[in-house]
């Protein structure tokens, strides 16, 4: 059975370059010529050009034995519409559509079984929203990603040179922090992301990826020599529809937010919807704006404009200004790693929290795999162990895991573990590992577990 994508931009290629990577028997469908000839140039997957929402081009597709529909055009009305198109066949897919439009994802009711019937409303603004919030709960962090649903956090920080923590091993490191409930289950030192063993020594500048119980990850982290201020004070570039609810919600917790927008009806518009948010109108490409207003008293900067290349360069100048942590939105995924590696605390990418969110919702009730380590070297599974799987009964120091994997956390019943060698995996539990891509088969092989869909 195939998965029919409708939309071959950043969220409708980004997906079938991963499914196809998997395996998975993917068509892609696009009114764009150009866009269909870049899929069939670059992955191993079927591409039809021509409308997602003709039904003739569908049955073409394979719609009666398709597993399901995604349609992830620029076009709410034409993924909805898809998604209609798609429900009138005799065997009935799982259906996914992204909608933007505020209104239509206020119309709750328009999505259930009775009316569309869509089965997942996927809204990237929102998404980013989301991903911002939690960057800014962790202050430093780079990324952060919720499993279990929220009670695991695994935080990405680039370890400060002045840290206590540089120049030691894991080993030493455990034992320095014996209470912090907190494992280090992936390193990036420059472009190499590899699982770390004890042996293993901190420098300068490593992004760690750590792992934590979500209840107390802000104490455990200041335990972990994080000693970063929180943030209070926020800038945002950018009043569309991410900029006017990130501000509303940054309110609503009680920081000083202050947002630039060029639009003067924008402005008003904010300045209504918004309590307490002080609205600029203003051009922050030039810089007088930025300095009248305080950027480099700023604990953090945040560029949500729909022109990538502002975003980076407001954000690199607000960086230079004295702003202690810039936040740029980047729609080209392919771009994130070349913008955090010239000085951008942290990437936020729309299309893949769409990916992301598409991929967490196939995945449900199997395996959870979430590409949230740097440039999809490596990937974190959440799956339930079963009876039958290698990892069960036996302390991990006894499993025979594959060396690039780890196993940084459990969640049974409703305790959070992060274990060590001695810990006992039990039928039940939910697991999370963390592996390089290249170990990726070995793990199934372990878990005893495949990654299908259902």
């Amino acid at each position: 059975m195939s998965i029919i994508i409708i939309g071959a931009g950043e969220v409708g290629y980004h997906l079938a370059y991963r499914l196809s990577h998997e395996k998975k028997d993917v068509v892609v469908i696009d009114r764009d010529l150009e866009k269909i000839r870049r899929v069939q140039n670059t992955l191993d997957v079927q591409a039809i050009h021509g409308s997602g929402g003709s039904i003739s081009l569908l049955r073409q597709a394979g719609i009666s034995e398709a597993s399901m529909v995604i349609a992830v055009t620029n076009s709410d009305e034409v993924n909805m519409i898809s998604c209609l198109v798609a429900g009138v066949q005799d065997r009935v897919p799982k259906k996914i559509a992204r909608v933007r439009d505020p209104e239509y994802s206020a119309l709750f009711p328009l999505f259930d079984k009775e009316h569309l019937d869509i089965d997942l409303i996927i809204n990237p603004d929102y998404e980013v929203v989301e991903m911002i919030l939690k960057l800014i709960e962790v202050p430093g962090a780079v990324e952060v990603v919720d499993f279990a649903e929220g009670r695991v956090r695994m935080v990405g920080l680039s370890l400060l040179p002045g840290s206590p923590l540089v120049g030691k091993s894991l080993a030493e490191i455990r034992k320095l922090y014996p209470e912090s409930k907190i494992l280090i289950v992936a390193i990036q030192k420059g472009d190499r992301v590899f699982i770390p063993k004890g042996e293993d020594v901190l420098a300068a500048n490593d992004l760690l990826f750590l792992v934590m119980p979500q209840k107390n990850s802000r104490k455990a982290l200041e335990g972990f020599a994080n000693k970063r201020l929180p943030i209070k004070r926020v800038m945002i570039l950018g009043g569309g529809l991410i900029g006017l609810e990130l501000a509303k919600r940054l309110e609503e917790r009680g920081l000083q937010v202050k947002i630039i927008e060029q639009n003067e009806t924008r402005c008003m518009e904010i300045a209504e919807k918004c309590s307490k948010a002080v609205v600029l109108r203003g051009d922050a490409t030039y810089q007088d704006i930025l300095t009248e207003e305080n950027v480099g008293g700023m604990d953090a900067f945040i560029a949500v404009t729909e022109d990538e290349e502002t975003n980076v360069m407001i954000s690199l100048l607000a960086k230079k200004m004295g702003t202690r942590q810039v936040m740029t939105l980047i729609n080209k995924v392919a771009y994130s790693p070349l913008v955090h590696s010239i000085g951008i605390d942290a990437v936020i990418s729309p299309r893949l929290a769409a990916v992301n969110k598409i991929l967490q919702f196939i995945r449900r009730g199997k395996i959870l795999s979430v590409s949230s380590l740097p440039e999809e070297n490596a990937e974190a599974f959440e799956a339930i162990a079963l009876e039958t799987s290698d990892l069960v009964g036996r302390p991990l120091s006894e499993v025979d895991f594959p060396k690039e994997a780890l196993v940084g956390a459990l969640v049974r019943n409703s305790q959070v573990i992060i274990p060590n060698g001695s810990t006992v995996i039990q039928p039940g539990d939910r697991v999370m590992i963390f592996a390089l891509t290249t170990a990726i088969p070995e793990v199934e092989k372990a878990l005893m577990v495949k990654l299908e869909y259902w």
